[in-house]
C-alpha cells in the first residue's frame, strides 16, 4: 500500500511538474498566462530566491524538468561597455539550475558576420525565447540561422533563414508543433520557415511575411485542424502549419509593422500592433480566402506597438508602451472597459503575463505593476527591483514563482 501510495504521489508530482513547464516564448500555447499564482509583493530585497549574474539579452527563460534555458550575448554593443568590434560578437546559451539559479554550463556561438552595426533601444543581439522539448533545445540568432542542441549544448543541426538586417534587430522566437519548428523570418528573409525536429531539413517555406516581429501561435478552431497564425503589415494570416498552405486572410486596417504575438480564446483570435497607438481586432479562425467580412468581428484604433496582449475571462488586457496606459477591452465587441494610466514609470517593452487572476505589466526600469484581471480597473502591487539595468524580457511564472530577466540578472521571485 505504501509503495503504491508512493508510486502514486511521484506521478502526481511528474504531472504536476509537466504542466507547470515553460517550454516556449508566452509559456503553452503561447498566450502568456499560467495555471497558478505568483507572488505579488517584491523588491531588490525582499522576496527574491535567488539572482543569477547574466551577460545582457532580451529573451525569456525557458524550463525543462529541473534545468532553466536562457540566451544572450558579449563582445559588441554591450551596454555600458561602448560598441566594440563586431568579430568579437558572441551569442551564449546558458543552462542554470532551477532551484538554486546557478550555472551550469554556457554554450558559445560565433555570429556570422556582417551583423548589425546597432540594435535601436538597446534591443542587442540575443532577443528571442528558445522552445525545448525532451530531446533539444532550439534557438533562432536571426542571420546567424536556427540551430538545435541537446540537453548538454551539442549541437544536432543548424538552418539558415536569411541575410537580411534591419534596425529594429531580430526578435521572433521558435514555435513547436508536431514534428516541426516554425520560424517567423520576416526580418532575414520575408518568410515563414518550417524545419524538422529531429534533422532540421526544411519542409516548407512561406514568402510574404512582411513587417513582422511576432513569433506564429497555434490556434484551434470551432471546427477543423489546427491553424498557423501570424500578423503581418496589413494582415493577419491563417495557414495550415503541416503544409505552409495559407487559409485565410484578414486585413487589420492597422498602419505599420506588426510586434505583439497574438493571444486566442475558443478559435478566436485577438491582435493588436502598429505604430502611433495603432489599432486592435478579432478574427473567428476557420475561414477560407478572404475572410475580412466575414471572420473580422470588431477593430478598434486602440492597441500598442510593443507588447503582446493576455486573454482572460471575457476580456483582453494589455498595456501601451507609450501613453502607459493599462487597458481592457471586451472580447466579444472590442468595447473599451477602461484604459488606466498606472503609477508613472517608463515605456514597457516585455508582453503582459497573467497568473493567479492578475496581469503584470513590466516596465523597462524594473517596475512590474500588478493589475487585476477583471472588468474594474484595481492596481493590485507595484514592485521595483531598481538594479541600474534595462528590462526588456517578458516575465514568466512558473510553480507559483515569477521570473525577470534584465539586461544583468535572471530573478527568481518568491520563497
Amino acid at each position: 500500500m505504501f509503495v503504491r501510495t508512493l508510486a502514486l504521489f511521484g506521478l502526481g508530482f511528474l504531472a504536476s511538474l509537466q504542466a507547470a513547464e515553460w517550454k516556449q516564448f508566452r509559456g503553452p500555447d503561447g498566450l502568456g498566462a499560467s495555471d497558478k499564482a505568483a507572488p505579488t509583493k517584491w523588491s531588490a530585497t525582499e522576496n527574491i530566491a535567488w539572482k543569477t549574474p547574466l551577460p545582457p539579452g532580451t529573451s525569456s527563460p525557458v524550463f525543462h524538468k529541473d534545468t532553466i534555458f536562457i540566451t544572450s550575448y558579449s563582445g559588441y554593443n554591450v551596454p555600458g561597455e561602448g560598441r566594440g568590434d563586431p568579430s568579437n560578437l558572441k551569442r551564449h546559451l546558458h543552462a542554470l539550475d532551477r532551484a538554486t539559479g546557478k550555472l551550469i554550463w554556457t554554450k558559445d556561438f560565433t555570429a556570422k558576420l556582417p551583423e548589425q552595426d546597432n540594435i535601436r533601444d538597446g534591443h542587442g543581439y540575443a532577443s528571442s525565447t528558445l522552445a525545448v522539448d525532451d530531446d533539444a533545445i532550439y534557438a533562432f540568432f536571426g542571420k546567424s540561422g536556427v540551430h538545435a542542441f541537446d540537453h548538454s549544448g551539442k549541437t544536432l543541426w543548424s538552418a539558415d533563414v536569411g541575410e537580411k538586417l534591419n534596425g529594429w534587430g531580430s526578435a521572433a522566437s521558435p514555435l513547436l508543433h508536431g514534428d516541426l519548428v516554425i520560424i517567423n523570418a520576416s526580418v532575414e528573409s520575408d518568410a515563414m520557415y518550417a524545419f524538422d525536429r529531429k534533422t532540421g531539413k526544411e519542409q516548407w517555406k512561406v514568402p510574404g511575411i512582411r513587417e513582422s516581429w511576432n513569433t506564429p501561435v497555434i490556434v484551434k478552431p470551432a471546427e477543423g485542424k489546427p491553424e498557423l497564425v501570424v500578423a503581418i503589415f496589413g494582415k493577419v494570416l491563417g495557414f495550415d502549419p503541416a503544409t505552409g498552405k495559407q487559409l485565410w486572410s484578414s486585413t487589420t486596417d492597422i498602419p505599420w509593422y506588426m510586434v505583439p504575438s497574438i493571444v486566442s480564446n475558443d478559435g478566436i483570435v485577438y491582435c493588436i500592433g502598429g505604430r502611433n497607438g495603432g489599432g486592435s481586432m478579432a478574427i473567428r479562425t476557420g475561414g477560407r480566402g478572404d475572410v475580412t467580412a466575414s471572420h473580422r468581428l470588431w477593430m478598434t484604433k486602440k492597441g500598442a506597438n510593443v507588447p503582446s496582449p493576455v486573454f482572460a475571462g471575457k476580456h483582453v488586457f494589455w498595456f501601451n508602451e507609450g501613453t502607459l496606459l493599462a487597458t481592457c477591452v471586451e472580447a466579444e465587441t472590442g468595447k473599451i472597459v477602461y484604459e488606466e494610466r498606472v503609477e508613472r514609470g517608463r515605456e514597457v517593452y516585455a508582453s503582459a503575463l497573467l497568473a493567479g487572476g492578475n496581469v503584470y505589466y513590466l516596465d523597462r526600469g524594473g517596475k512590474t505593476s500588478v493589475v487585476a484581471a477583471k472588468p474594474e480597473f484595481q492596481l493590485v502591487a507595484s514592485n521595483d527591483l531598481r538594479d541600474g539595468s534595462t528590462f526588456n524580457a517578458s516575465p514568466v511564472a512558473v510553480d507559483g514563482k515569477l521570473y525577470i530577466r534584465s539586461d544583468k540578472f535572471l530573478y527568481c521571485i518568491g520563497k
